[in-house]
This record gives structure tokens, sequence and C-alpha cells, in this order.
């Protein structure tokens, strides 16, 4: 794992001096990610610069510095991944009559290679991996950016500055854009917006104005000029769903769609434990990281290091399940129990590992795992990707159910009893609730609760309701100020390519090209990356995500009716190697205590961040509902600690960042 840095200009007087120290901060601004190696290349008459930080994991030796040139000298490239079957890839190209004469043993040498002879879409559509890739070519003059097709390695890129100073910077992360002079911190009100709604800034937008994300799947071509910038899609979740709608042939029976489902884990998770350095795995103990586990353990010739993170509450502690399968296949196991005080101290360091506001409280239990595997390994495969492939979110089966019952009633019925219960007073209701539903500790309250159920049962259609379910935030625009209403992004478009698909179907399309993208694996590259650790998904597998949307729904959520439960084909393979009863049992998440800290020793740091007067000098964000929202949960009238933690690392990101400078709206904003 790597990270990587350029620039791109329309050819000027610039000479060296302006242009490696910039690129040297920029690189140097992601040291996290690649602390083994660093190097540059330049072109100044073309109007290009390319930097990298190395992580070495295959071929440890010079042979895999970058920048990396082609055989022919074409193509120069800067790469961040793990292409996992680049031997195959040289096979080929040795069979063609076309390999170089090799230098290494490196991925990045087989992709420049496989440029000369098969192209850039060529090469990247023959590839089994993760990856970031920025590749110049010499011929035509223009600058490709590539990322992989489900968006485990994140890319950013946009154009800043102005006249002669006009530069596209892009990199693996902010921090290698914002190193650069030329770059400027304008702040997009509707990022801001996206964030608070779903913790994460999605899509190919970005908090800063003028920068974006490359989308996974995706191929973004530059000139210097700023001229002809096209974007070519070569691999898409949509296009899998899309068949999947229109796919009326006959199905995989259960028994064969097991055995094809192992035998593309077993080679996704051989692939994957290919390196030239330590090795091992995340192991909660649920279902995806238990299935990649025991795959390495039945291909490893010793012992699999094994790393947990336990919490002293059983009510958040996975630990004991992990430890328990991780008995039974025999792993080497790490554990770490960690107590309040170790979650707290990292609080602070979030804005800096999030370089864009996030805010999903299990970045923090993330964070640590990580920072434990790194003291034994550097390369940590997870199990990322199941839920969203397989059917593994409650929202899926009782969102589908819900959407079933909504269906058959009126929508202008339906919105009339959501507005109802907005006019009844909190003490009527809860008290009308509270003589059927007893809240737990951290659970909403009775208003609080039958509120959101209004809210959902006033959802237009599936999509609506779906988007109710994964929004924390659920006020009118004016939460931030100066945006009168959402822009467009994942959530709120339309999708008639996916009208062919059950609700549960629809949900698990969105969320895999929406929150899987933006939170899940957001977390878990930043996590990893800012203790120099790799992680690898073989569930994100492409072949696996195909496989996935070639089922049928039945094989994957089931039918509970039959005594069949989420996830059910991965099951299947899982109980071949792991009992039951160390596997079933209701799903638990990567959960914090965050609504107690809220109250207790975090209190004091969120009054500060959301003190009426600094949100009414920082013109940002509208004091009013944030402050209702806090005194509510602080006083223990709502639960309220999901809305609020997006809100206080959205601040919290805004104070490292914009630093007290953003106490104008026009430093903040413009």
């Amino acid at each position: 794992m790597c990270g990587l840095a350029g620039m791109l200009w329309q050819p000027d007087t610039r000479s060296v001096e302006d242009i490696a120290p910039p690129l040297a901060a920029m690189t140097d601004a992601i040291a996290h990610r690649g602390p083994d190696d660093q190097g540059q290349w330049h072109d100044l008459a073309a109007g290009v610069a390319l930097g990298h930080r190395r992580l070495s994991i295959i071929d440890l030796s010079a042979a895999g510095h970058q920048p990396m040139t082609s055989p022919s000298g074409r193509f120069v490239m800067v790469y961040n991944g793990e292409v996992y079957n680049h031997l195959d890839l040289r096979a080929a190209l040795e069979e063609s009559g076309r390999a170089p004469r090799w230098q290494g043993t490196s991925d990045s040498e087989t992709l420049v290679a496989g440029f000369d002879v098969w192209g850039l879409a060529g090469t990247v559509e023959r590839t089994i991996g993760m990856f970031a890739i920025a590749v110049w070519d010499r011929e035509t003059r223009r600058l490709t950016l590539i990322r992989d097709r489900l968006g485990e390695k994140p890319l950013y890129f946009g154009w800043q500055g102005s006249g002669r100073a006009r530069t596209l910077l892009f990199g693996s992360e902010l921090k290698a854009l914002s190193a650069h002079p030329a770059f400027e911190r304008r702040l997009d009100p509707q990022a801001v917006l996206e964030m608070l709604r779903h913790s994460a800034v999605g899509g190919a937008r970005c908090i800063w104005q003028g920068i974006a994300k490359v989308l996974p799947g995706t191929m973004v071509t530059l000139s210097p000029d700023g001229e002809d910038a096209s974007e070519a899609v070569y691999w898409s979740i949509d296009a899998l769903a899309s068949a999947r709608a229109r796919d009326s042939g006959p199905t995989m029976a259960a028994p064969e769609a097991v055995e094809a489902l192992e035998a593309l884990l077993s080679d996704a998770v051989g692939r994957q434990m290919m390196s030239d350095v330590p090795l091992g795995a995340f192991l909660s103990g649920g279902i995806d990281s238990s299935i990649i586990t025991a795959l390495m353990q039945r291909t490893a010739a010793r012992p699999v290091k094994t790393f947990s993170i336990g919490f002293h509450s059983a009510r958040y502690d996975e630990a004991t399940h992990a430890k328990a399968v991780a008995a039974h296949l025999g792993t080497e196991h790490t554990e770490l129990y960690v107590g309040e005080r170790d979650l707290l101290d990292v609080v602070p360091t979030l804005p800096r590992i999030f370089d864009e506001p996030f805010a999903d409280p299990s970045q923090i239990p993330t964070y640590l795992v990580a920072g434990l595997a790194r003291r034994h390994v550097t390369v940590a495969l997870s199990g990322d990707g199941g839920d969203e492939l397989f059917g593994g979110y409650d929202r899926y089966r009782k969102g589908a159910r819900m959407a079933g019952a909504l269906a058959r009633v009126p929508h202008r019925l339906r919105r009339l009893g959501a507005r109802v219960v907005d006019t009844l007073p909190d003490g009527l209701l809860d008290a009308g609730i509270g003589l059927l539903r007893r809240p737990r500790e951290g659970e909403e309250r009775g208003a609080q609760w039958l509120r959101r159920m209004a809210r959902y049962a006033g959802a237009r259609d599936t999509d609506a309701l779906h988007r109710l379910l994964v929004s924390f935030w659920d006020l009118p625009p004016p939460v931030v100020r100066g945006v009168a209403s959402e822009a467009p992004n994942r959530l709120t478009e339309s999708h008639p390519d996916l009208d062919g698909l059950s609700p549960a179907e629809r949900m698990m399309a969105l969320d895999a090209g929406a929150y899987m993208v933006d939170d899940i694996l957001a977390k878990v590259d930043r996590a990893t990356m800012a203790v120099s650790l790799e992680s690898r998904a073989p569930l994100l597998d492409h072949r696996i995500a195909e496989f996935a949307w070639s089922l049928p729904l039945s094989l994957k959520i089931g039918d509970m009716a039959e005594g069949m439960s989420a996830k059910w084909v991965l099951r299947q393979v899982l109980y071949r190697h792991v009992p039951r009863a160390l596997i079933d049992r209701p799903k638990q998440g990567f959960e914090t205590p965050t609504g107690a800290w809220l109250r207790g020793p975090l209190s004091d740091w969120a009054e500060a961040l959301i003190a009426p007067d600094r949100l009414h000098r920082e013109g940002i964000l509208d004091p009013a509902p944030i402050r209702a929202m806090w005194e509510a949960h602080r006083d223990g009238r709502g639960e309220y600690r999901l809305q609020l933690w997006n809100v206080l690392m959205f601040q919290a990101w805004a104070e490292a960042h914009l630093g007290r400078a953003a106490d104008t709206p026009a430093r903040a904003a413009a």
C-alpha cells in the first residue's frame, strides 16, 4: 500500500525549484501511507509532476521504486494498491511474446508492462485488485486517474489557483493536495449538509469546492490545459444490479451456489495472502471476518495471526466471540481490551486522520485494532463488503417489509398521518408509547421513536424510505446556512435501471455504491493507513461481487419463515469450517458508547464546540436545531448521540482544518 500525489499545469516557465519542493510537501503529508521509500518524476516541458510514498509489500527491493516508467518509455505511473493476479498477467505477457525483461517481482512493474501491450483500459479490465493509479501518457500528453472497481482506495483531484498559478492537484488524501501552495480552502456547504445527514461526504463530492473524488470503477483523463477532460466507467455495481433486474433466466440452486462461492472465496483469499511481509487478519467473530480467517488458516502453513479489540462493557464487546472462533481455528490470536480512557484519547486525533469530516463512531475501535495489528504485521485481511453484497443489514429485511406494507396505503394518507404525529406534544407521545415500549439505555424515547416511524411512513417510495433509514439528520437544508436545497447525490437521484429489483435488492445496490464506499471503506483506509498498515478485503474481489449479484435474493436474505437468515449462502460456507454455535447470534457491530460520553466525559468538549456564540460567529451551522437537540440529549429527554456526533465531528474537523479563522462566513462558506 502506498500514497501518491502530483500536479498538472499548462507548460510555462516553472523550474525544478518551483516544482520539487511543493511536490515533496505533498508526498511528505502522506508519509504514513508509505514510510519505506519516496520518489519524484517531472517533465517541465509537458507540465506534469508525479510523487510517490511506498509501503513495501511485494518485492521489497529498489525494483519496486516509483514513479515507474513502462518498458517502452511511453507511460509513467504512480500507484497505490495491490493487483492480486499480477503473476497471471505476467504469464499472459510472456505467452504473447511481448513481456519485457523483468527487473523485479512487483505488481507495479506488471502494470506498466501491461500498459504498453494492452493499453490502460485493457490492462485495468484484466486486473483483480484494489488500486488508485495516476499514469502519464507521454505520447498523448494526457494524465489518467484510475480507481478500483469497488472503491477501496481513494483518489482526489481538482484544479486550483488561477492564471499562471492554475494547477491540477491530485493525491491519495486531501492532506497531499492541501500541502500545495495553490490549494484553496473553500468549504462546500452542500458537502457539510451531506456529512451531517450521512456521517461522510459521499460520491464524487468533496468537502472543498473545486476538488472531487474519482468514482469507483472509473478512469478520468485530463490534459495540462484543462480542456478535453473525459470520464469512462469500466465497471459498476449499478450495471450488475441492472443486469440482475433484467435477468429472468434460471437461477442457481442452493447447493451449487454454496460450492461456487467457496471456490471463489478460497481463490480470492489465497491471492490476497500474497505478501513479502508479515500478514494477519482482523477477527471480530462475526460471519465475514470468521470466513476470511477460516479460509486463510486452511491455506496457511502456520497459524494465522488474528487481532481483535475488546471492551469491558458486555453490550459492546465481541472479543469473547472472536477468541472462541480463533481457538477453534487454531490461529495465533492477539486481543486488546480497551477502556473508556483509551477510546476517548483517540477522539482529538480523528480530524487529522480523516481529513474530510467523518463521523462513523466505529472509526475509533477501527483505528485501535489497526494499531494493535501493526505491532505484529504489515498486512491485515478483513471481512468488509459482506453485508452490502450478501444482505447482512437488518434494514434489507425490515425495510423491505416496511416498503411492502407502505405500498398498500396511499401516500397522501400516510403523509397526513405523519403530519398528525408531528403536531402532538412529546409528553402525550411518550406516555402512549411508554405503555408499549420501554427503551433501554442509549435508545430513543417514545416521542422521538414515534416521530421517526412517522417519517418512514410518509416516505414516497423505496428509495425515499432507504434514504431515511441511512440518514441521521432529516432536518430541512437550512441547518447549514446558505443552503436552500440539497444538491443531487446518489441517494436523491432516480435510478431507473434498478426498477426491476425488489426493495431489498434496491437498498443493497444503493448501499454498495454509497454507504460502503463513502463510510465503511473510507473508514478502513484512513484508520489503517494512519498506522502504515495495509488492509485487504477478499469479499470485495469483483468476481465475488459479480457472483453475489447473479444470485437470487432468497440465497442471500432468505425466507425467515423457512428458517433462513441473513447472508444465508455465506453462512453455509462458514458452517463447513466453524460450528454454528460459535456464529449464530444477533449482529452486534463495532459500536462505541458515544451517547454516554456526551453526557459525561465529553460534555465540556461538546459544549465548547457547539456553544451558541461560537456557532453564530462561525456562520456555518444554524445554532437553533443543534442546541435544542444537544440540550434534550444532555438532560436525558432524548437520545441524539448519532446526530450530535456528526455535528461535533464536523466542528472538530473545522477547528483543525479551517482554524479559528473559520469564524467568518466569508472564509468558511465562500
